[in-house]
């Protein structure tokens, strides 16, 4: 059968199908189904469609799962990092019809190398099942990394840039919303007016952290939009720096909103390191950075910036400094956070001194909790809340020496591709740097490998590696060749 005819015995099955699913389906799945399926169409048109809603939905794993349940046997994050994956391999390999050159990004190897390390750590495991979800957590940030640093060269790198802003800008939408009271949630209430906001993520940290790793990125952005503009005084660019104004100012907001110390902090650090970097010359650097310290301190000395934003900053590293055996801690109303992180802490640390080299086994600390915990609390939180001390636990001191290798390596890398010939991809690579800064500042108070956030931080690591290939291969070429 020849023409449009041909097409006819597979609708037909097709319609049969769609049939029987609305009779006999539950209307959750059937939804399931239906949302996938509408998702999946655009993915059919570019591999690159597939970025935005994976981007956006993953992190709403912890929304879903609280307010609806499990529905399917995969997670969103899941079921969408899935989905990006058959739309590439549609696009990059069966309609193509031969397999494309392929490479492997130094940054890959990285992450392979602690992959190994850390895999040693299943000899110790108690549940071979987290060890196993944490290692595949790991493994697909180097699939994620492998593919963007293969299919997103030239410009196409900007996509995954724009999808992660846009993806923090719609958890920082929802953090607004909970805010200004949308939560009703009693134990987030701040001065009796506000909410502190956790978007999709149920807790505020998490959230406050996902704000700061993105907004060194939106900032240099912007600082890109806005020179390209001075430069052309184009209709066209003005309207860009206003598209992107709104997603970096949603961003701010959602940090703000969060409350959220630990993340305020990580920010501070991070733009300071932004600053630093932003000049070619460090020397410029340092005067930029100390102008803008000296700036904020004078600021905060006349009592310019809010009263409350300074007296909860001041408060983030108040009763870490001094950290002492918890066994013995007084405990009340004003220090019980602290002092449930820092028990969370020592737990860690007697793991540590359990299984010294090689930890309890990755993804381990909460099944192995019991037995290293401290006598007044009894109740694991899942992680240490300071990933280091999470990575000593669980995979011992060869994987945390596998681990500050690699984010060493990872920093070098973003140096050298800070020296790109573009001024927009230069800007870009100084906000990762800022990013990475603002990721392990806030891994001392927190895990940010949580809720999917793993894909977001494996797109930015994508992007690097494309840009330092671009930059060491384009190095001694005009400005004019890179951008073609």
């Amino acid at each position: 059968m020849h023409g449009p005819g041909r097409f006819v015995p597979a609708l037909l099955t097709l319609a049969v199908l769609t049939g029987l699913a609305l009779v006999s389906l539950p209307e959750s799945l059937l939804l399931t189904a239906t949302v996938l399926a509408l998702l999946l169409l655009p993915c059919l048109v570019s591999s690159r469609a597939a970025l935005l809603p994976l981007l956006i939905l993953a992190p709403m794993h912890v929304l879903i799962q609280t307010e609806v349940g499990p529905v399917l046997p995969l997670d969103i994050g899941q079921v969408l990092f899935f989905v990006w994956l058959f739309a590439w391999s549609l696009h990059h390999v069966a309609l193509r019809q031969r397999l494309p050159i392929l490479t492997l990004p130094t940054v890959v190897i990285l992450v392979l190398i602690f992959l190994l390390v850390a895999g040693i750590s299943l000899f110790n495991a108690v549940s071979v099942a987290a060890w196993l979800r944490e290692w595949l957590k790991w493994l697909s940030i180097a699939l994620v990394i492998f593919i963007v640093g293969n299919s997103m060269q030239v410009r196409a790198w900007r996509w995954p840039v724009r999808a992660l802003l846009l993806a923090g800008a719609v958890n920082a939408t929802v953090g607004l919303y909970q805010f200004f009271g949308g939560s009703g949630a009693l134990h987030f209430l701040v001065g009796g007016r506000f909410f502190r906001a956790f978007g999709t993520f149920g807790q505020p940290n998490p959230l406050g952290g996902f704000m700061a790793l993105l907004l060194p990125l939106a900032l240099c952005l912007l600082l890109a939009e806005l020179k390209r503009w001075l430069r052309t005084r184009r209709k066209a660019s003005l309207l860009s720096l206003c598209a992107w104004a709104l997603p970096t100012a949603l961003l701010l907001a959602g940090l703000v909103a969060s409350w959220s110390r630990g993340a305020w902090l990580a920010f501070l650090v991070a733009m300071l390191v932004t600053l630093l970097a932003l000049p070619r010359r460090f020397v410029h650097g340092l005067q930029l950075a100390g102008g803008v310290l000296i700036l904020t301190a004078l600021l905060w000395s006349t009592g310019v910036l809010p009263a409350s934003l300074g007296e909860r900053l001041a408060s983030s590293t108040e009763g870490y400094l001094g950290f002492e055996d918890m066994r013995g801690a007084n405990i009340n109303p004003g220090n019980y956070a602290v002092v449930e992180r820092l028990a969370h802490w020592q737990a860690a640390l007697n793991m540590a001194s359990a299984h010294p080299w090689t930890g309890v086994g990755l993804g381990n600390y909460e099944h192995t909790y019991a037995q290293h915990r401290l006598i007044d609390w009894p109740e694991a939180l899942g992680h240490a809340h300071n990933y280091w001390l999470n990575q000593l636990a669980e995979t011992g001191l060869t994987g945390l020496a596998a681990w500050c290798f690699m984010w060493l390596a990872i920093v070098l890398f973003t140096l050298r591709a800070r020296q790109h010939p573009d001024d927009e991809a230069r800007l870009v690579v100084v906000g990762l740097l800022g990013a990475w800064t603002s990721l392990a500042v806030h891994s001392l108070f927190d895990n940010l490998f949580v809720n999917n956030l793993f894909l977001h931080v494996g797109f930015l690591l994508g992007v690097l590696a494309v840009l330092h290939r671009q930059a060491c291969e384009f190095k001694s070429m005009p400005v004019t060749l890179v951008r073609q």
